[in-house]
């Protein structure tokens, strides 16, 4: 039997009270406790009973507040709509479904799409309250629509400096404020020639990008060039790194360990590949570690770890992974092992092994468990005089399993 709701979680815009329905304006009057931001609060008529409760920072303190409070009636008032990039997907981490009545007001990516006249389908929404500046790097694509939540006054600047840097200068940016409210204001720019020496705190930017260069932009699929990547050497080359990621095979949520990570490649171009995932990269030399946290800042790259120390020691605790690679530190017999015992019931192993004690030890590990080997040899072509030769890179074993 279906509960009855004790917690309304309603979505409010800039245009306050009015902008509420009657529904909402109903339950907000019958409310016992009312939580909300202090601009949420000042919008409420000053005739209210209910006890009005600001949102505490951290954030979960208030969590803990509401659920101390369980069963009596309560409203929370949230931006826009409370579960798109809002405040009630935090909630409902802690509640029942039943036990919560979710109203929502047009969310601000609705509000600005509706004043630019673009389909909101065709946008890529983001949010950077609370999440690093760089997540919209992933993003960046030739004639690309997005549309970005800012955390203060400051982001749009901040965000027309990524977009120059990424050699998207040319973009069309569009800064607006306090949609749907009196304040409302829209202001466009160049990224290249950001000049706006004041924004509000409720701010969001939509962005037209115009990219520089035809060099401008990562490409979408696996296997970045190597020049993307800092390295002191320890790096899976590109086209190995194709196959690799073809046999890890990422899929929406899942777990990579990438064990004795390098640079960190196999690492990032996993969470470049799809939404939700996360990748724990496992190395022991701290100057690697070093490249790796750079390189993973450099893409923005959401879902990543740096564990810091030598498997299979430091793997303990880490989330079950769906997949594992194994780029480095092979000659421990206990790595297999525990890396095979540790992987989910599907998921894949894929091991790349250059010298010829690694190649037996991948030989002998392959039999027991009966994956399957393959043997890649690349050449490319470089001068030799007024001719050209096929000069070979180190031939690479690899291993490929999938745990049944």
């Amino acid at each position: 039997m279906n509960k009855k709701p004790w917690l309304t979680i309603i979505g409010i815009g800039d245009d306050g009270w009015n902008g509420l329905t009657r529904r909402q304006q109903d339950i907000i009057t019958a409310a016992k406790y009312i939580f909300g931001g202090k601009r949420h609060l000042d919008f409420l008529p000053e005739t209210l009973q209910a006890k009005l409760k600001p949102w505490p920072t951290p954030f979960s303190e208030g969590v803990s507040e509401i659920m101390a409070l369980k069963g009596q009636s309560i409203v929370a008032l949230v931006s826009g709509d409370p579960m798109f990039f809002g405040a009630g997907v935090t909630l409902l981490r802690y509640l029942p479904v039943d036990e919560v009545l979710v109203l929502p007001h047009p969310s601000s990516f609705s509000l600005a799409a509706a004043r630019l006249g673009w389909a909101l389908q065709d946008v890529d929404c983001l949010s950077i309250n609370g999440r690093p500046i760089r997540t919209v790097i992933g993003h960046l694509q030739p004639s690309s629509r997005l549309i970005i939540l800012c955390e203060n006054k400051d982001s749009p600047a901040l965000l027309a400096k990524v977009l120059t840097e990424q050699g998207f200068g040319a973009s069309r940016m569009i800064v607006m404020e306090h949609l749907g409210g009196e304040k409302e204001k829209i202001r466009t720019q160049n990224a290249d020639t950001f000049h706006l020496d004041e924004c509000e705190n409720l701010v969001l930017v939509a962005v037209q990008c115009i990219a520089d260069n035809c060099d401008s932009g990562y490409p979408c699929y696996a296997a970045l060039a190597d020049k993307n990547f800092l390295n002191d050497g320890q790096l899976t080359k590109q086209d190995i790194r194709a196959v690799t990621m073809a046999h890890l095979a990422p899929k929406w949520g899942e777990v990579l360990w990438d064990v004795g990570a390098g640079s960190g490649s196999i690492s990032i171009e996993w969470l470049r590949a799809t939404k939700g995932a996360r990748a724990y990269a496992i190395e022991k030399n701290s100057e690697r570690q070093d490249i790796i946290s750079k390189n993973a800042d450099h893409f923005g790259v959401i879902g990543f770890h740096l564990i810091k120390g030598e498997a299979p020691f430091c793997l303990s605790g880490l989330e079950r992974p769906d997949a594992i690679f194994i780029g480095g530190g092979f000659t421990r017999p206990d790595l297999f092992d525990c890396c095979w015992q540790s992987l989910k019931s599907g998921g894949r192993l894929v091991v790349n092994a250059v010298t010829l004690e690694t190649n037996a030890i991948l030989q002998s590990e392959a039999r027991k468990i009966g994956a399957r080997l393959i043997h890649i040899s690349l050449a490319e072509a470089e001068p030799l005089g007024n001719f050209h030769v096929w000069r070979g890179a180190l031939p690479i074993t690899m291993m490929i399993a999938r745990k049944t």
